[in-house]
């Protein structure tokens, strides 16, 4: 894609606004950014190199952050044929694997505090009280996560079946 073109301007514009959303939610720009050119790019595969040319950052930053998304499972690493280089894509499915991600940390989070009560049994409400709260989130957000992965799977089911 040539730097000039309208279209690679548009691309770049929409690869920044996401480097900036995701660097509101506590990651890097650049994750943001890798993350939204791997949405758009053409093929959907690319090379730490090809990355560092449509991004214009560097390749250890390229290298860094491209590990981060795929711990997060937002990004996968594959080879291709008669290339030594690895080439990055999104990981089918990241998205649900991302608030999978959420909902077993919630429920991990949720044990926690009900580890934490067990431990101020005997203390006062006052004392209990802030755990409480904490834990009643996780509750709530444990609930609302699971009903929430169940929507999104039935929302996808209807769309690759076409309705």
């Amino acid at each position: 894609m040539n730097p000039d073109d309208d279209l690679y301007e548009a691309l770049s514009g929409y690869a920044e606004s996401w480097g900036l959303i995701l660097a509101r939610w506590g990651l890097s720009r650049t994750a943001g950014r890798i993350w939204a050119w791997l949405q758009v790019c053409d093929p959907p595969e690319c090379t730490a190199g090809d990355l560092v040319d449509a991004l214009h950052v560097s390749k250890a930053s390229i290298s860094t952050n491209t590990r981060l998304l795929e711990s997060m499972g937002l990004v996968e690493r594959v080879g291709q044929r008669g290339s030594r280089a690895s080439h990055y894509r999104l990981k089918p499915g990241g998205l649900e694997g991302l608030l999978r991600q959420r909902l077993i940390g919630s429920t991990e989070a949720r044990a926690l505090c009900e580890r934490g009560l067990e431990a101020l049994e005997s203390e006062s409400a006052e004392r209990r009280e802030r755990v409480e709260e904490v834990l009643d989130f996780y509750r709530f957000m444990e609930h609302e996560l699971g009903d929430l992965l169940r929507h999104w799977q039935e929302h996808r089911g209807k769309k690759r079946r076409g309705g």
